[in-house]
């Protein structure tokens, strides 16, 4: 089987960490007869430099032919610091997403044993946590009606919400809930916010059709506190737009980096797979970048396409570079390894734990 990947590195750090999520791709279609074409493309600062856009329509009608968007990182300080700039990296990974429909992004939390002491949360607080955040993605306010006035004296952000696109989030949240715990958290602000106050509504409707679920909703306020105090309450939460970008990173630090966490952004005909790091330019070049999260996201990816032992097979290979001490800067400042090398470290075990098992896989290649 053949799949047609669109590769885009990005900024920063992020050429560095897809490098190591396609050597381990390119590793797995040695191994099986999975095979990949990857293509190539731009967007954010790099492209702003080339074409003077942060993604330009060729770079989005490639995504769409895809079967899947492989991404690494967007953003650049000389934009971040200059608030009279018009045109920012992020501009392209917003338009990217509006126009591939990529309506629910999904990051899920872990809590590895081996790196709970890298957690500044206490063992006992974080131990067992695993959960999955579902987070609304192009709709709310950051696609809202927005301006300011001609003195610049003021500003406005619009939130707006349509009944279906709080509807085919909250459906793959009850769905992700079915196949755990049966336990899914509503995040909102209805107390003040008529578009929450919509998002009750329809949870309140949808739960008649999953009564085995045990539904709950929280203020985001609440909801944020709740995640530092008692992480293990939770199992699938699914939010919105802002109320999801904040929370989904403060849950992070549950893992212990930012660079270990993956994500997937599930969109109509295609899929975007994307570490939620940043991109991290004072690391850029001295191989220390974490690739966890992006060859994570490659996992992700790779389910997603069909292939769900590959994917089970690289989450072992992860935790056993846990268990090994084979990790970056960002867990051991004092003992650890090159983004090359934890890659490496990932692929070789993938490809020993294919290979052995490719008969019962695959049958005869």
């Amino acid at each position: 089987m053949k799949h047609k990947i669109a590769v885009i590195k990005g900024d920063g750090i992020g050429p560095e960490v897809i490098g190591e999520a396609i050597k381990l791709l390119n590793v797995i279609s040695k191994k099986t007869t999975i095979q990949f074409d990857f293509r190539y493309l731009d967007m954010g600062g790099v492209s702003i430099d080339k074409f003077g856009v942060p993604v330009t329509a060729e770079t989005i009608e490639e995504c769409k032919k895809s079967d899947a968007v492989l991404f690494g990182a967007i953003g650049d300080p000389k934009y971040d610091n200059n608030p009279n700039v018009k045109i920012r990296p992020e501009q392209g990974l917003l338009k990217l997403r509006k126009e591939l429909g990529l309506y629910a992004n999904i990051r899920p939390v872990k809590a590895y044993e081996e790196l709970i002491d890298k957690s500044p949360l206490k063992f006992e607080i974080i131990e067992g946590v695993d959960m999955i955040i579902y987070r609304e993605l192009i709709a709310g306010i950051y696609f809202g009606n927005k301006g300011t006035s001609e003195d610049g004296s003021r500003a406005w952000d619009t939130c707006e919400y349509e009944e279906t696109e709080i509807y085919r989030i909250l459906k793959l949240a009850f769905d992700s809930s079915m196949s755990r715990s049966k336990k899914l958290t509503v995040v909102d602000k209805a107390n003040v916010m008529e578009t929450s106050r919509l998002w009750r509504k329809i949870a309140q409707e949808m739960h008649q059709h999953y009564p085995e679920i045990d539904l709950d909703f929280l203020f985001v306020d609440n909801a944020a506190m709740q995640i530092i105090l008692n992480p293990k309450q939770f199992d699938v939460i699914v939010t919105s737009n802002m109320f999801g970008d904040i929370i989904s990173d403060e849950a992070s630090v549950i893992a212990g980096s930012l660079g270990l966490l993956p994500s997937a952004s599930i969109g109509v005909s295609t899929s975007l797979f994307e570490p939620i790091h940043g991109s991290f330019h004072q690391a850029k070049g001295l191989a220390i970048a974490n690739p966890i999260g992006t060859i994570l996201s490659a996992a992700m990816m790779l389910g997603y396409l069909g292939y769900p032992e590959i994917e089970q097979t690289i989450n072992e290979a992860v935790e056993e570079s846990f268990e090994k001490g084979v990790v970056g800067k960002d867990l051991n400042p004092q003992k650890y390894a090159t983004t090359a090398a934890i890659g490496s470290f990932i692929s070789n075990y993938v490809a020993d734990k294919v290979e052995n098992s490719m008969i019962s896989l695959w049958g005869e290649i």
